[in-house]
């Protein structure tokens, strides 16, 4: 990786911008590096990767390793099948440095306009910067900033609350009483912690319940059936799904986990993709983290569910997801959808946005890291392609 001081945006000439050093925009800046065109990653905190430094400690993707490697460098195999988040931080480290990727650290883009000649992009950043690039990358990330419920009550509850970026490991909350709210990926793994790490009691409220898959079966991961289900219609999917989930998932229906009504690949193009079990599933069923409704907000204390029960938790972990916080970037350049979500992804761009790409803000059942690889292959052709000679090149050694 270069040193934060040895190379100044500000000399650029026209090189191509990423925004986030995280795996997304380290994939983007390899392939456009290795089709001689230079790349800068700007990236708002002092080092690679930070998001996924501040996972939770047992924390391990979902995606196997022979799946979830970047272009130009596999994951080591002495990572394991399922690769941990101390192993991810690692290899992003590597891959920065083995690629010789130009990156400049503490650098926080605010706003991106076009350029005053209409040729190319300008970048706003810390300190007052003004960046002038012939393409821009926008990989922020997909969990960029930690999203809260407006619960009523929630800003005079006193009791503990926190949302679960900022869960770490089980040890402050042995023998405590602990709500989590929220049963995605996060939440399920969350509450199998905090049961593993000796809460007195853990309840999970749930809104809606999810689809829950077994990681892998008879050695088969799950990521395999969402690479071969990618492309295929949702109904059949749909469809295939539901005998498939008997099979291998037991009713959770007495425990407040029934089986949901619509399909498995229509609630993942809504947004809400199976949880991978980690062992959620035997813990439900043998009572050790109990199921509760949703949470409706905080009154005198207490938390308030939609069945009309009130709960006294010590602590409430909120795994309520995140939102992608890309209107003060570029919410301006009508290049959002009505929920934040960028109009195009990977080597498209908004028609009136000419190289503006984005990558990294989908989540397919075929894994994230899979797609951000596939999507900088395609980003780094299209700029080739669009850009020609007004973005700068490396020089030939």
């Amino acid at each position: 990786m270069a040193d934060s001081t040895a190379h100044s945006p500000a000399d650029a000439d026209h090189p191509v911008y990423v925004i986030g050093g995280g795996p997304g925009g380290l994939a983007v800046a390899y392939t456009l590096r290795a089709r001689g065109i230079r790349a800068v990653v700007l990236e708002k905190s002092d080092r690679v990767g930070a998001s996924w430094r501040g996972h939770y400690d047992r924390l391990h993707l979902h995606t196997t390793r022979r799946l979830s490697g970047l272009p130009g460098l596999p994951m080591p195999r002495r990572f394991g099948r399922w690769v941990g988040r101390d192993d991810v931080v690692r290899y992003l480290e590597k891959y920065a440095e083995h690629h010789e990727l130009e990156i400049v650290t503490s650098v926080e883009v605010s706003r991106v306009e076009r350029a005053p000649a209409g040729d190319g992009w300008l970048l706003r950043a810390t300190g007052g910067r003004e960046l002038t690039g012939a393409a821009v990358v926008v990989a922020t990330g997909y969990n960029h900033t930690p999203r809260f419920p407006d619960w009523p009550g929630r800003d005079t509850y006193t009791g503990e609350l926190l949302h679960a970026s900022a869960y770490r490991n089980p040890k402050p909350y042995a023998g405590r009483d602990v709500l989590v709210v929220g049963v995605g990926n996060t939440g399920a793994e969350i509450a199998v912690d905090l049961v593993e790490g000796g809460a007195s009691r853990v309840r999970l409220s749930v809104r809606t319940a999810p689809h829950i898959v077994r990681r892998s079966t008879a050695g088969w991961a799950a990521q395999y059936s969402g690479v071969l289900c990618r492309r295929l219609p949702v109904a059949l999917v749909d469809r295939l799904s539901r005998p498939l989930a008997k099979l291998s998932v037991p009713d959770l229906s007495a425990q407040g986990l029934p089986r949901p009504d619509t399909g498995l690949y229509s609630r993942v193009l809504e947004g809400a993709v199976p949880v991978q079990d980690v062992g959620l599933i035997d813990a439900v069923r043998k009572g050790r983290v109990e199921v509760v409704a949703a949470v409706d907000g905080f009154d005198d204390g207490k938390v308030a569910l939609a069945d009309g029960t009130l709960v006294e938790p010590d602590a409430v972990i909120a795994a309520t997801g995140y939102v992608r916080a890309l209107e003060g970037l570029v919410g301006h350049l009508d290049v959002l959808d009505a929920g934040g979500r960028p109009v195009v992804h990977g080597a498209r761009t908004p028609s009136h946005a000419p190289g503006l790409y984005f990558t990294g803000f989908t989540n397919p059942i075929s894994g994230m890291l899979r797609e951000l690889a596939m999507d900088a292959e395609k980003i780094a052709k299209a700029v080739v392609k669009e850009a020609g000679d007004r973005v700068s090149r490396l020089p030939v050694t």
